[in-house]
C-alpha cells in the first residue's frame, strides 16, 4: 500500500521523493549515489523528529484517525493475541460487526478480547458502520463479559470508535440504555478488565466498553466526551474551529494522565502507529500483559474495591472560604458583568 501523509507531514512527503527520485536514478544509470540517498534518509528521520515531538492535539487526532493505515482492532488482535475465536449474536436481536468479541489467548494468559472495528475501503466500512456499533453490539459485548466472569478471564477493550450509532434503527432498539446498563454491569463485573483507546474514543460509544480496572491509551489516540468539530459548532457555530476546540478539550494522552482519567500511555513508534505496526503491536502486548498480571493477582473483593474507588475519584473539586472583603469583591465584580 502506498503510504499517504497527513498535511503536517509534507516537509516529510517532499524528502521522500525526493529519495524515491535519487533510487530510481540510481537503478536507471548505475550510478553510486548512497552517499546522497544516506543524507536525505537522516534528514527524513531528522525531519520527522521534529514533528512529531510537537504535535498539537488536532494533529494527534488526525492521526488516530488516519483510517487508510492506522492499525485497527483486529490488527491488534491479530499480532497481539493467539488462538481468537470470535462469537456472534446478543441472543436478543442479532451480531454486529462493528463489534467483534471472543475468546483469545495473551502470553500464556486466556482471556476475552473485544472492541470497535472499522473498515478500509467502502465495503469494509458499510460491514463495520465505520467502527460506530448497534445496540446488540453493546449487549453482545456484556454477554461475552460474563463469559469471563464465569471463568474468572481477564477483559481486554479495544477502543476505536467516533461514536455509537445515533441512526433511527439504534434509537428503535434502546441504544442509550444499552451502554447504561454496560456502565452499571461492568463497574460490578467480578474479573479485571483493562481498555484501551487505540485511534477514536468517541462520546458514549467509547464508555460502553470502557469502564475498567486499568484504561490505557496510544499516545497519539484521543479520548473525548464529544468530537472536536461538534464542539465547535455547539460553542462558536463554526465547525472550522475544530483545532481550537481540540487544545481546549484536553482530550490527548498527555493531558488526560494528568487529570487521572487514564492510567497508563504508550508510547507509539516514531511517525505513529501506522508506520511501524508490529512494533506498535509487541508494546501493547508487553503492556496489557503487565496490567494483566497485576490485575489477576487481586482478589475479587480488592478488585472491585479498588475499581470503585477508581472511579469515584473522577471530579474532585477542592472548597476555600473566600478571604474578609473578597466575596463582596466577587459579586460587585460579578454585577458588572
Amino acid at each position: 500500500m502506498k503510504r499517504q501523509y497527513l498535511e503536517f507531514e509534507k516537509p516529510i512527503y517532499e524528502l521522500q521523493q525526493q529519495l524515491d527520485k535519487l533510487k530510481r536514478q540510481a537503478d536507471k544509470e548505475e550510478m553510486d549515489l548512497s552517499e546522497e540517498m544516506d543524507g536525505i534518509t537522516k534528514k527524513i528521520r531528522k525531519t520527522r523528529a521534529d514533528i512529531y515531538k510537537n504535535l498539537t492535539p488536532w494533529q494527534r487526532i488526525q492521526i488516530a484517525r488516519h483510517y487508510a493505515e492506522r492499525p485497527f482492532m483486529l490488527d491488534y488482535v491479530e499480532n497481539v493475541f493467539e488462538d481468537f475465536l470470535e462469537l456472534h449474536g446478543d441472543r436478543l436481536v442479532g451480531d454486529d460487526n462493528a463489534m467483534p468479541a471472543g475468546f483469545a489467548r495473551l502470553g500464556k494468559q486466556r482471556c476475552v478480547v473485544l472492541g470497535h472495528q472499522k473498515g478500509r475501503n467502502t465495503k469494509e466500512n458499510l460491514k463495520r458502520n465505520f467502527g460506530s456499533a448497534h445496540p446488540e453490539g453493546y449487549r453482545k459485548a456484556m454477554r461475552v463479559m460474563r463469559l469471563a466472569e464465569k471463568f474468572r478471564l481477564p477483559v481486554i477493550a479495544l477502543i476505536d470508535t467516533p461514536g455509537a450509532f445515533p441512526g433511527i434503527g439504534a434509537e428503535e432498539r434502546n441504544i442509550a440504555e444499552a451502554i447504561a446498563y454496560n456502565l452499571r454491569e461492568m463497574a460490578m463485573l467480578k474479573t479485571p478488565i483493562i481498555s484501551v483507546i487505540i485511534g477514536e474514543g468517541g462520546s458514549g460509544g467509547a464508555l460502553g466498553i470502557g469502564v475498567a480496572d486499568c484504561v490505557m491509551m496510544l499516545d497519539n489516540a484521543y479520548y473525548s466526551v464529544i468530537s472536536p468539530e461538534g464542539c465547535a459548532a455547539i460553542l462558536w457555530k463554526d465547525g472550522k474551529r475544530a483545532a481550537e476546540a481540540a487544545e481546549a478539550l484536553k482530550i490527548t494522552a498527555g493531558d488526560l494522565s494528568k487529570l487521572g482519567v487514564i492510567d497508563r500511555v504508550i508510547e507509539e513508534p516514531e511517525g505513529g502507529a501506522h508506520v511501524d505496526p508490529l512494533a506498535m503491536a509487541l508494546r501493547l502486548k508487553e503492556a496489557l500483559i503487565e496490567e494483566c498480571q497485576k490485575l489477576m493477582a487481586l482478589s475479587t473483593k480488592d478488585l472491585l474495591e479498588s475499581r470503585y474507588q477508581k472511579f469515584r475519584a473522577f471530579g474532585e473539586f477542592e472548597q476555600t472560604t473566600l478571604q474578609p472583603g473578597a466575596e463582596a469583591q466577587a459579586q460587585a465584580a460579578s454585577a458588572g458583568s
